[in-house]
This record gives structure tokens, C-alpha cells and sequence, in this order.
């Protein structure tokens, strides 16, 4: 049998990840965190220790000029990638420890504290190198040539220190101004999806509340129970939802339009087991605005019965949405214009911002049906 993870397993506090799909906003929100990156996330410590390699070979070819042979050249060499490794390595994992900490002061402050831990490592250890060295005879001591080399080698420390930050920082700015255009960008479009939502319908449904009220007042009562449930999930902004709630939102939404629609709609579920929807997720009225689409441009066209079957499967991590909506055969369609409205932009672009570029919606239109695709990719984690 399947180890199936729930949805809201998946989505707990416990959970590092609050999403199970490509949620952009999320990812944008992890990397906000804190200016500075996690730093031994980076590189893996073999790489820091490459880099530092390859970086105090390159200094100390430079400063080759004062070096007679090959044995003072490595000796140098040696002193250099100690010096860097026994400062840099460790004060990377302590900016990491406390990363916590760093992340309730402001940027001007932990950039001080930093610049000082960082300057203060490389004096610490440069000490310590030229310690060792003047112990086994490979330098002799000099106080005024050991203050000036440590001084030099702690503004250098500072010096790159310094850099790396002001790095940081722009990228820091640069996702931050991201983030704020990302967000902008979902809210336009959900103000979209409300505005066109609301209007029509809730016109329809106050028409159709009036003539409940006296005819049939349990009816009303249950009728604005429905539109209650849609109207606060719309109102709930841009977000990521199971798919057993997106089905109980759509089954909302067509018990409010039965009513109206009388016997001219008749839809047909075939949806995946109960234990494989239960991990499924999908946007908020992303399915419910399809199908609203549907109503509005064929089955209000027309006195005829019109069938539409909704498919769900969800196979090798892609979740694949096929609605079928039998045209009528005797009212006149104008295919052209079904292509027109047939237009799922602002949803496909919506679809993507949760699961990424290869989220889409397709819609086909023949001259005796139209089907329409939301393909998104979904990872499986029972596979």
C-alpha cells in the first residue's frame, strides 16, 4: 500500500517547506530571511577549503618578490592557506550559529558585528601562524615587522569582508524588490478574478434570493449559505489550497447556479480515489473560475441541455485537469467568438506563479465541443 502524506501534513508548522509545489512567494520569503546567505550552504566545507587554496596560492605568487627559493615560497604558501582557513572556516559556521540573532537587528548593525568577528579571526589566527613559524625557526622575530604583518593581514580581512557584504546586500535589494513585484503582480491578478466574479453574479444570485425569499425560504437560506462559502474564499486573496476545498468551492458555486439554470446542466465528476485527492493542491477558484466560463458563454446561450465532464488525473508528478463541454446542437454557436472568451490568461498566469513554467491552460474549440486542459506539475511523494 501507498505511504500517502496528506496535504495538511505536508503544510504543517512542522514542515520546513510550507508548500509542496514550485511557490515562488515562499521560496522569495525563505531567501528574505536574512541579508547574508547561509553561508556554509554556500559551499560544502571541501569547497570553501578549494576556494581558500586557490586564493592564497594566487596571493602569494604575487607577493613572490621577497622570496628567494621554492622551499620559502611553499612555506609561505602554507602559512597563507592555515592563516585563511583557521580564520574564515570558523567564523563561517558562527555567522551561520547565529543567524538567528542577526535576524532580529537591523542590516547596519550585524554588518559591524560581522566586520568585526571576521577582522578579529584574521588577526587571531595570523598571530597564531607567525607564532608557529617563529617557534620552528622559519621566520625570525621581529615586533615591529610582526605588529605591522598582523595589522595588515586583519584590514585585508576587513577589507574583503567588507566586499562580500556590500554583495550581499544588492542581492539582497534586488530579490526584496522582486519579492514586492511578484506579490503586486498576484494581487492585480486575483483583483482581476474578484472583479470579474463579482459583478454578474452577485446580481444573479440577489434576483435569484428574491424570488426564494417568499417562495421558498428554506431554499434562500441554504442558497446564501453557498454564496457565503464562495465569497469569503474569494476575498481571500491569491493562494495555494487543497483540492478537496477547490471541489467543495465549485460545488458551492454550481448549487448557487442550479437554481437559476434550472435543468440545463448536468455535470459529470470523475476524480482520482479519496486518498490521492487528499494529496492533491491546486490555487484557490482556479477550477471554479473555469467552469464559471463555461456557464456564462454556452449553457446561458442556450435553452438545451448542455453535459460537462470534468476529468482529474494525477500521474508522474503532473496533475492534468480535462473539462468537456458538449456545444448545443441547435442553438447557433459562433466558434469564433467561443475562442475569444475561451481566453484562461490571467488563470494560467496565476497557475504558474504556484508550480512554475510549466503550469498552463489550453482550450480547444470544434464545432461540437470544447475541451479545456489545466496542466500543472505536482510532485508525488508516494512514488
Amino acid at each position: 500500500m501507498k505511504n500517502w502524506r496528506s496535504y495538511r501534513s505536508k503544510t504543517n508548522q512542522e514542515n520546513k517547506s510550507p508548500s509542496i509545489a514550485n511557490d515562488e512567494v515562499a521560496l522569495l520569503a525563505a531567501r528574505l530571511e536574512f541579508f547574508i546567505p547561509k553561508l556554509m550552504d554556500v559551499m560544502r566545507p571541501w569547497q570553501w577549503l578549494l576556494y581558500i587554496f586557490f586564493w592564497s596560492l594566487f596571493v602569494t605568487v604575487i607577493d613572490r618578490h621577497d622570496l628567494a627559493t621554492w622551499s620559502e615560497f611553499v612555506i609561505k604558501f602554507m602559512s597563507r592557506f592555515l592563516q585563511n582557513t583557521v580564520s574564515i572556516i570558523p567564523s563561517l559556521y558562527l555567522v551561520d550559529y547565529l543567524r538567528p540573532v542577526f535576524t532580529r537587528m537591523s542590516i547596519v548593525k550585524v554588518s559591524i558585528y560581522i566586520l568585526a568577528l571576521l577582522m578579529l579571526a584574521s588577526a587571531i589566527s595570523m598571530t597564531l601562524v607567525m607564532l608557529i613559524m617563529i617557534n620552528v625557526g622559519w621566520l625570525e622575530y621581529d615586533l615591529q615587522a610582526f605588529i605591522i604583518n598582523v595589522l595588515f593581514d586583519t584590514i585585508i580581512g576587513g577589507g574583503f569582508t567588507l566586499v562580500f557584504l556590500l554583495y550581499f546586500l544588492r542581492r539582497y535589494r534586488e530579490v526584496s524588490a522582486l519579492k514586492k513585484s511578484f506579490e503586486y503582480k498576484l494581487t492585480a491578478q486575483n483583483d482581476v478574478i474578484k472583479a470579474r466574479l463579482a459583478p454578474h453574479f452577485f446580481f444573479n444570485t440577489i434576483n435569484t434570493l428574491v424570488s426564494l425569499i417568499e417562495s421558498n425560504p428554506s431554499r434562500a437560506a441554504s442558497l446564501l449559505q453557498h454564496v457565503s462559502a464562495l465569497f469569503r474564499a474569494s476575498f481571500e486573496g491569491a493562494r495555494e489550497i487543497s483540492f478537496e476545498e477547490e471541489i467543495a468551492l465549485c460545488e458551492h458555486y454550481l448549487a448557487i447556479e442550479s437554481i437559476r439554470l434550472a435543468d440545463k446542466l448536468i455535470i459529470n465528476w470523475r476524480l482520482p480515489d479519496e486518498d490521492v485527492m487528499y494529496d492533491m493542491v491546486i490555487t484557490a477558484l482556479m477550477l471554479q473560475s473555469v467552469i464559471e466560463k463555461m456557464l456564462l458563454n454556452v449553457v446561458e446561450m442556450t435553452t438545451e441541455t448542455i453535459y460537462i465532464d470534468i476529468e482529474v488525473t494525477w500521474q508522474q508528478h503532473r496533475v492534468t485537469i480535462n473539462i468537456s463541454v458538449q456545444l448545443p446542437k441547435k442553438t447557433l454557436m459562433v466558434h469564433y467568438d467561443l475562442r475569444q472568451h475561451m481566453n484562461f490568461y490571467i488563470q494560467a498566469e496565476r497557475l504558474r506563479a504556484y508550480f512554475g513554467q510549466s503550469a498552463d491552460i489550453q482550450s480547444t474549440v470544434t464545432s461540437k465541443q470544447i475541451v479545456t486542459v489545466i496542466d500543472y506539475p505536482l510532485q508525488d511523494v508516494s512514488l
